[in-house]
């Protein structure tokens, strides 16, 4: 159990903190996040895992680029998910973004590898969530 759990206690327990924003590195974030989705292999029973870990990469660098921009620099990814829930009021992302954090330690951290469907259908959301997420940073990036 984590002792955050909501944005607040992020900021309280200095797992998220408070910096000057910083476009440049924002807009890095979003290029390297972008050209990584460029490289992913074919999807196949063998790449699967590694095409959803690529994409949930992306993810992260994205959810970093949009905090960075608000002036906040977020340490873990749980925190990433309550700025998503509790700051932009997207329960919707916050439940996929999860959703995909909670594979992807499976994955990485204990060695649990998906079965192609469900690592497909996985995929398919973090199309989505990466879709959605990029059309937040620009309504950010443009707005300023």
């Amino acid at each position: 159990m984590t002792k955050d759990s909501s944005w607040g206690d992020c900021l309280f327990n200095n797992n998220s903190i408070e910096i000057t924003p910083d476009r440049e590195k924002v807009l890095s974030l979003i290029e390297t996040a972008e050209e990584r989705l460029t490289v992913i292999r074919e999807l196949n029973e063998r790449t699967a895992n590694f095409v959803f870990e690529d994409y949930y990469s992306s993810i992260t660098e994205i959810l970093h680029a949009i905090v960075f921009l608000e002036g906040y620099k977020v340490n873990n990814h749980i925190c990433l998910e309550f700025y998503l829930r509790d700051v932009l009021k997207r329960d919707d992302l916050f439940r996929i973004f999860d959703d995909c954090r909670f594979k992807r330690n499976s994955l990485v951290y204990y060695g649990k590898r998906m079965d192609f469907e469900t690592a497909s259908k996985t995929i398919d959301k973090s199309i989505l969530l990466f879709k959605e997420l990029k059309k937040l940073i620009n309504e950010k990036l443009f707005k300023q």
